[in-house]
């Protein structure tokens, strides 16, 4: 896929699946704009913050005139209703809700013909561990967000999302469980995502929007029941 000279803006680049997807279009030939609370050679800065993002924003259009594809991938966890506060609840949406949003507005009349937006979901907005809440709320509020902004877009922005299930972000190869628990027998590596996010955005997917496509080695599917087929509960 070729992106040569288009200009792709991706939070939380630095590091994670982020860099891959980073990686990956710069292999392409694109104009990357990162913005991360690590160091990294465009942009840092926290995107919880509207004032950052509003900087960030005008660094990019300073920069490039305009922009092809925004990549909302930057999240984190402060754990759930055991032990997370307001604040931090709050918080947590604030970077994984409200800065793509925010990013989306900021970004409205300067995206290109042909112009896309990936969010970066989980499949724990489908199914959960305990005390997740805060991780979790948010990857569902951005599931939704992503085919509400389609509907808006329309015409103009394509707009999808990805959910990952277990990724390794250091690239580490499982053996046993970890991997034969999945159906196609490994986990996940940042690759898959990168893959998916450069497909979306390039021609080959131009008649896909509002979609999610959950990307977790076929977990999701696989039906588990207590002493069937080797799986057992404990509690």
């Amino acid at each position: 896929m070729d992106f040569l000279n288009k200009t792709v803006v991706v939070t939380g680049g630095a590091s994670g699946i982020g860099k891959t997807i980073c990686d990956e279009f710069r292999k392409n030939g694109a104009n990357v704009c990162i913005i991360d609370l690590r160091e990294n050679d465009y942009f840092v800065g926290d995107i919880a913050d509207v004032n950052t993002l509003r900087a960030f924003a005008e660094k990019v259009i300073n920069d490039y005139g305009s922009i092809d594809y925004l990549i909302n991938n930057a999240m984190l966890s402060k754990g759930g209703i055991m032990n997370c506060s307001y604040d931090d609840f709050n918080y947590v949406l604030r970077v994984g809700v409200t800065a793509p949003f925010m990013l989306s507005k900021l970004f409205l009349y300067h995206f290109n013909k042909g112009a896309c937006i990936v969010n970066i979901s989980s499949t724990r907005a489908q199914m959960s561990q305990p005390n997740t809440e805060s991780y979790t709320a948010a990857k569902g509020a951005i599931s939704a967000l992503t085919h509400s902004l389609a509907i808006s877009l329309a015409g103009k922005v394509r707009v999808n999302s990805i959910s990952p299930g277990w990724i390794d972000t250091d690239f580490k190869v499982y053996e046993g469980p970890d991997a034969d628990q999945h159906p196609v027998r490994r986990v996940g590596n940042p690759l898959d995502i990168a893959n998916m996010v450069l497909y979306l955005c390039s021609d080959k997917a131009g008649f896909i929007t509002g979609q999610d496509f959950c990307i977790d080695g076929g977990m999701t599917k696989q039906m588990i029941y207590h002493n069937d087929f080797g799986w057992t509960l404990t509690i």
